[in-house]
């Protein structure tokens, strides 16, 4: 295979970053214009400032008077953003810029179209006692969100003063929202009652846990708990009433995917693709099945001790792998980062994730790769200050989910699971259940089906019946998707973009490519969309994305 020289290839990228900058130019007569990317720092640090809510006596503002400011104020921020001169940056620093337009996207949207302070009771729940796997939690939430996970009891003064601040802002807020909720989306309402409900249950479980802190703390909780409490009694009183679709309709989300998900393809594009992954792994997942036929079924584990001794030893297992087969550099914290989340065992009916756990604890420490983000985030945070945080909009989610998704079937292929063949076919299993919520989802938002219709679906298509319509997991995934356009369908559109991204690396370095420094790279860039990872990683903007960053 023959490479272009070093001199060609600077050339290259220097054409591209003159392409790109082109298509940003400010608007006619607009004479000054920035040109630094620590500018383009600055203006980051302005921008999020500019994004929280305003702040009343310590609780967020989401009423329709700030909203109408907030969005009226947005078109000045986004002609400042458009002034940028990028020319002469690299490709990273245009990176930057796609990042930030982007996040300034997400906050259009939601005037425009989510409303989510409007429209979405979940909207207002912030207690959390489960630390999410993603950089920031998955969907729209409202300002100061309280994690209760984060913090070690019994409590310190410091953190019990903290929690029971945020604790004295839920009364007001949830005041508020039986102002500011006024929206006609059937199914957005009805599982967002059972969404406040949930916070109400997490209040009284933490309350229980309280023992010496302050009595003025566990009077905040049960005041947090008593307005959540009343809150449902007032969604309930008007969930018959609300008869609207829940969906942003297709035109919305071709929007969405490309202004601020920035991915590269339509809403139609991705039903043929889900179509195409769901089809892939259940033949595939047909033909090891046949392979395997002989073999003994996998049963799951049964007891605590099995359940100690196999998830302990499958940590082990998986990082000896990488680092034996020189897939990946094993970083020291590794280790513990996934071991605290090995979680206990339980006894009663398995949800589908444990399904698949309880045969096979390594096939679920591949899609682990998610504490590997979050410890390079603690451990080695991003030297750029655009990268080193949680980016807004979980615009993140296609390299993160994406990335998670795909590692399982690479590290499939790479041999992971040979010496238990009866595990491929877990990977198979996991892939149709992706693909069929994924396609839940794009029905949802096209409005053409309810959420319990895309929960039945999504039932109907994943194997063996491991997937319950019984169980809380079809529908609070259903409801987050529905929340968030682009979510259910990211893990695999996500792996696919990755894909082409591992293959074009393949290419340009031949026989010099290494899987463990590929990875090294990967890590590097930090977690902005696939399609920039790709632009980074490569060097070459290719014609679909480039369409996709124009303004």
């Amino acid at each position: 295979m023959r490479h272009s020289s070093p001199l060609l290839r600077a050339l290259t990228a220097l054409v591209l970053v003159s392409t790109v900058a082109s298509s940003q130019a400010a608007p006619a007569g607009q004479s000054q214009r920035l040109r630094s990317h620590d500018d383009l720092v600055r203006f980051f640090t302005e921008w999020r400032q500019f994004q929280r809510p305003k702040l009343v006596d310590g609780v967020p503002d989401y009423t329709a008077p700030a909203m109408t400011a907030q969005y009226r104020a947005l078109t000045s921020m986004k002609r400042r953003l458009a002034a940028f001169d990028t020319t002469g940056w690299s490709v990273a620093q245009q990176v930057d810029y796609q990042v930030v337009r982007a996040e300034m996207n997400g906050l259009d949207f939601d005037h425009r179209v989510l409303k989510p302070w409007a429209n979405n009771p979940a909207y207002y729940v912030t207690v959390f006692s489960d630390q999410s796997d993603q950089p920031a939690r998955e969907g729209p939430f409202a300002y100061g969100s309280i994690e209760l996970w984060s913090y070690a009891y019994p409590l310190s003064a410091s953190d019990a003063a903290t929690i029971e601040a945020g604790m004295r802002a839920i009364p007001p807020l949830l005041a508020q929202a039986r102002t500011n909720l006024v929206g006609d989306q059937r199914d957005i309402w009805h599982y967002g009652i059972g969404a406040i409900r949930d916070q109400s249950g997490e209040l009284a479980r933490f309350a229980e846990r309280l023992t010496s802190e302050p009595a003025s703390l566990r009077a905040s909780v049960a005041a947090a708990r008593a307005a959540t409490d009343s809150l449902v009694t007032w969604l309930e009183a008007r969930a018959s009433r609300k008869t609207g679709a829940s969906g942003i309709g297709i035109a919305n989300y071709d929007w969405y995917l490309k202004h601020v998900m920035l991915v590269p393809y339509s809403w139609a594009d991705e039903v043929l693709l889900m179509q195409r992954e769901l089809a892939r792994s259940h033949s595939f997942l047909a033909l090891e099945e046949l392979r395997n036929a002989r073999l003994p079924k996998q049963d799951p584990i049964a007891t605590a001790g099995d359940f100690d001794r196999r998830f302990g030893a499958s940590i082990a297992e998986y990082l000896d792998y990488l680092r034996e087969h020189d897939l990946y550099t094993v970083k020291p914290w590794m280790d513990q980062a996934l071991r605290e989340r090995l979680g206990r065992f339980s006894s009663g009916p398995l949800e589908f994730f444990h399904q698949v756990d309880y045969r096979d604890p390594v096939v679920m420490r591949t899609h682990g790769y998610h504490w590997f983000d979050l410890g390079f985030m603690k451990h080695e945070p991003h030297a750029n200050p655009i990268r080193r945080g949680p980016l807004l909009y979980n615009i993140f989610i296609s390299r993160t989910e994406g990335h998670a998704t795909g590692w399982e079937e690479q590290m499939l292929q790479a041999g992971m699971f040979d010496a238990r063949p009866r595990s491929r076919e877990l990977i198979y299993i996991l892939l149709a259940q992706r693909a069929a919520r994924a396609l839940g989802d794009l029905r949802m938002h096209a409005n053409q089906a309810t959420l319990e219709q895309a929960a039945e679906f999504t039932v109907a298509n994943v194997p063996r019946g491991w997937l319950s319509i019984k169980g809380n997991l079809v529908r609070f995934e259903q409801h987050l998707y529905l929340q968030q356009p682009g979510y259910g369908t990211s893990y695999v559109i996500g792996k696919l973009m990755l894909d082409r991204l591992l293959m074009r690396r393949r290419q340009q370095l031949g026989e010099s490519f290494s899987m463990r420094q590929y990875m090294a790279a990967f890590d590097a860039v930090g977690l902005v969309p696939a399609s920039l990872v790709e632009w980074e990683m490569t060097g070459e903007l290719r014609d679909d994305v480039r369409k996709m960053l124009r303004p």
